[in-house]
């Protein structure tokens, strides 16, 4: 397959210079960055991947990792929560079961995990723009390994990004994967301080700080305050330490603007309709972005096709708390889709 060589040449220049000679079944280039691994099979050849790439996205270097047993197989992009947050070092966990069908592509986004350790972001990032870094990114990849379109999975975050590109490149998609989605944050936002200060109202100190928190956020302790009692409701305890105010204010700094932004997004209103397959995964516990409202947008949207999923054993982050049972539903809707 002549094109394997320029795969890896756009971003590893000393390959393509010294090394193309030995990518080619059963070979190693000499540049331990990119490995591949061939094998002859009925005249057909297959490559398997496992690579970090650093291409130019957006003006700055970004981390793209590929991994795969075979080229050929579709690509799954993840988009990942945050935002900030990376998935990229434990994907192998909730990505096992989905190698046997896919090409596994994992993103570090601008100021995130590998990313913002090749370089920060020169500015502060917008929704708007990192939207157009995965409009770049699905291209990249897409010309990387010589196909047509990806299969897209967004998490929490990541469907700002994920809803940005079924709107607007249906094209390059053959199916959407909204994993406990940003449908009307605005919205769920109020619902949770609702919920939170129902079940901590003989709580002094939970009822005092939740009662000082605005929706939208005026400041940056609105938002801090409802992460705190959240996360302390999900039995995480350390949320009341100064360590963890100091971490989410530091956070708050870099993307307090961009999810206020986010707070904006109305999709019931603004996207009604969409031009490829979407599913909807919800953890039944999830009060962060709220099931309710998710419900009710799978209910109205128009879709060639889509399908709602629930995870009674999760609650925002059904990766971790379900990874199997994830991995299968998303292996169930392939039955009538390309492949």
């Amino acid at each position: 397959m002549l094109w394997l060589v320029p795969v890896f040449c756009l971003a590893y220049a000393p390959i393509c210079e010294s090394d193309s000679e030995n990518i080619k079944a059963g070979s190693k280039p000499a540049d331990n960055d990119v490995a591949t691994l061939g094998a002859s099979v009925t005249g057909l050849r297959i490559v398997a991947i496992d690579t970090l790439l650093t291409p130019e996205i957006g003006g700055i270097k970004q981390a793209v990792e590929i991994k795969t047993e075979d080229v050929n197989k579709p690509i799954l992009l993840f988009l990942s929560g945050g935002p900030g947050s990376s998935m990229m070092n434990n994907a192998d966990r909730f990505t096992g079961i989905l190698k046997s069908r896919f090409t596994i592509v994992q993103w570090d986004q601008r100021d995130a995990g590998k990313t913002l350790k090749l370089n920060p972001s020169p500015v502060q990032p917008t929704v708007d723009q990192m939207a157009e870094d995965t409009y770049q990114v699905i291209n990249f990849v897409l010309k990387q390994l010589n196909q047509k379109k990806v299969y897209l999975l967004g998490s929490s975050w990541g469907n700002a990004l994920g809803f940005y590109i079924v709107r607007n490149h249906p094209e390059l998609i053959h199916a959407y994967y909204a994993v406990n989605p940003v449908i009307s944050q605005l919205a769920s936002e109020k619902e949770l301080l609702s919920v939170l200060k129902v079940h901590f109202k003989d709580n002094e100190i939970a009822s005092r700080e939740l009662a000082t928190v605005h929706i939208p956020f005026q400041m940056d302790g609105d938002l801090f305050y409802l992460r705190k009692w959240l996360f302390y409701k999900d039995g995480k305890e350390f949320v009341t330490s100064d360590n963890f105010k100091n971490n989410f204010l530091q956070w708050s700094k870099a993307w307090s603007p961009a999810w206020n932004e986010v707070m904006h997004i109305d999709l019931p209103k603004t996207l009604k309709k969409v031009d490829c397959p979407v599913y909807f995964f919800v953890g039944r516990n999830d009060i962060q972005t709220s099931t309710k409202i998710t419900e009710r947008y799978f209910k109205a949207v128009k879709a060639p096709k889509k399908d709602l999923f629930y995870f009674d054993h999760s609650g925002h982050q059904i990766h971790q708390d379900e990874p199997e049972k994830l991995q299968n539903m998303i292996l169930k809707t392939l039955g009538g889709l390309p492949s």
